[in-house]
């Protein structure tokens, strides 16, 4: 079903997938921060599989990010509740309702359900970074910069340039300093590796969340909880991430996803057929135990 999903200052496509037959329980889905569409692969991977096992799947295009930032996680919260109400008027008060979150949408998600504990039944939290985003996007990005071949000085020349942007961005550097050292960058063959702005934005506090720290967010979530992981991730740092859930909620439950990165699929394909069937049956039968 196609609809409009209305968020109090704008209205947003929205697709509610339900079964065919009895329902169970429901998923919205909150987004990665590169995958704001509601046609992204592993969405519409759940609209596939979790319908015919008796759950609803509601998916909605992101609103549109301010400029030099994502849409901060208290805005992408309480759009969360507004598409988890609308899926509870559509499958019955009576049944489970949470939220399933990749990757930002592993912050977004647990924000959610601790922000508005009696909205969220569970919370499926897929490559949810356990650190802030300024401490995933350094770890990020130089995994990514490893692995196209680079090695030390350009590692280094690239946390010298990222740690000098969140600076100003924080309030605490000189905007001129920081685009200098950028500017002295662009052309260099890894800045493409860097994801750095090639313009900062001309005032600080742009990026709102930078400096979010998710353990006491973890701690404050009172729903049962999935982490998933890939067996590798590129982007986010697994052990770490792992240790502050296992220390702020004893109660997560943690799946490693044999073979898989970053996106839970095979070589990191952007391709419903390449999900890994592993965390599909994981995700199942979690959801099932979960739901009467």
């Amino acid at each position: 079903m196609e609809f409009s999903l209305d968020l109090g200052d704008l209205t947003t496509p929205a697709t509610l997938d339900a079964p065919d037959g009895p329902c169970r329980g429901g998923v919205v889905v909150t987004h990665g921060g590169q995958a704001p569409q509601r046609d992204y692969f592993l969405y519409e991977h759940l609209a596939k599989v979790l319908p015919p096992q008796g759950f609803a799947v509601l998916r909605y295009e992101r609103r549109p990010s301010p400029v030099g930032d994502d849409v901060p996680f208290d805005r992408q919260a309480a759009d969360a509740v507004v598409a988890l109400r609308h899926l509870r008027s559509h499958i019955g008060a009576g049944l489970a309702v949470g939220l399933w979150g990749v990757s930002q949408g592993g912050w977004a998600a647990p924000f959610t359900a601790a922000t508005y504990p009696d909205e969220v039944d569970f919370v499926v939290a897929c490559s949810a970074p356990g650190v802030s985003p300024g401490q995933q996007m350094r770890y990020g990005t130089e995994r990514q910069l490893r692995r196209h071949g680079f090695g030390d000085a350009e590692v280094a020349e690239l946390l010298r340039v990222r740690s000098a942007a969140e600076e100003f961005l924080r309030g605490n550097g000189d905007r001129d300093t920081a685009q200098g050292l950028i500017d002295s960058v662009t052309d260099r063959p890894w800045f493409q590796y860097a994801y750095l702005p090639p313009e900062l934005p001309p005032e600080p506090g742009a990026w709102v969340d930078m400096d979010h720290d998710p353990a006491p967010i973890f701690e404050r979530v009172t729903c049962p909880v999935l982490a998933v992981y890939g067996e590798t991730d590129a982007w986010v740092p697994i052990d770490e991430s792992i240790g502050v859930w296992r220390r702020a909620l004893p109660s997560v439950e943690i799946f490693r996803v044999p073979g898989c990165d970053h996106l839970l699929s095979f070589e990191d394909r952007e391709e419903v057929e390449a999900v890994s069937p592993d965390y599909t049956k994981a995700l199942i039968a979690w959801l099932e135990r979960r739901t009467p």
